[in-house]
């Protein structure tokens, strides 16, 4: 059975097991870092040298880095999420890094301060710019989606995951959002998927 280490809390987390749950490979999980601890340990560390969540292991194979579980997990079960044909899967993966390298980074100081910060510390104007760069990106993928059902096309591939559980977890914050009709219709489809349920509905922490 595979196992996925790290709390469910992590974004990164939620990615790999929302892969699975959609694959429905069965998988056990085990809470670590933060508040669990476990990933300074010396064991993890030898598998995970970054000390970081998510870490999967299938077998004697250890993996970490959360897109490419997800595209280890998709190629792995010869699924259509991880698409044949080259030109396909690189528009997939484009979209992937797009993920890591610009909406992630864009997002997450909001986040931290909405979530991870207490009040009486948080910096509203932290809050302001994060909002203020990741609005538009989330402009371009209602753009995006006003012209196609998933992000690559007309079938759901790996790219959408790691985009959903940013929805999600942008959703989430206790702020004003702007009307994204494409986003928001894309959105619900992966809401209504029951391999969404315990990550896509859960609250934020």
């Amino acid at each position: 059975m595979l196992r996925i280490w790290g709390r469910i809390s992590s974004i990164n987390v939620r990615k790999v097991v929302l892969t699975a749950q959609v694959l429905g490979l069965p998988f056990e999980r085990t809470d670590a870092g933060m508040a669990h601890g476990v990933v300074q340990t010396p064991d993890y560390l030898a598998k995970n040298p970054n000390g970081l969540v998510p870490l999967l292991e299938d077998g004697g194979f250890a993996l970490w880095e959360s897109n490419a579980i997800v595209r280890y997990l998709c190629a792995r079960e010869r699924s259509p999420l991880y698409p044949e044909a080259l030109q396909d899967r690189f528009n997939a993966e484009r979209w992937m890094d797009w993920q890591q390298t610009r909406l992630n980074r864009a997002s997450g100081a909001a986040f931290v301060q909405w979530i991870r910060t207490p009040a009486e510390r948080r910096d509203a104007a932290a809050i302001a710019a994060s909002v203020s760069t990741t609005e538009p990106l989330f402009s371009q993928l209602d753009e995006h989606l006003s012209k196609h059902a998933f992000m690559t096309g007309d079938a759901l591939t790996m790219a959408d995951v790691p985009i959903a559980c940013e929805m999600h977890r942008w959703w989430g914050l206790p702020q004003p959002h702007p009307h994204w009709p494409h986003l928001e219709r894309w959105y619900a489809q992966w809401r209504a998927m029951p391999a969404s349920r315990a990550v896509l509905d859960l609250p934020l922490s």
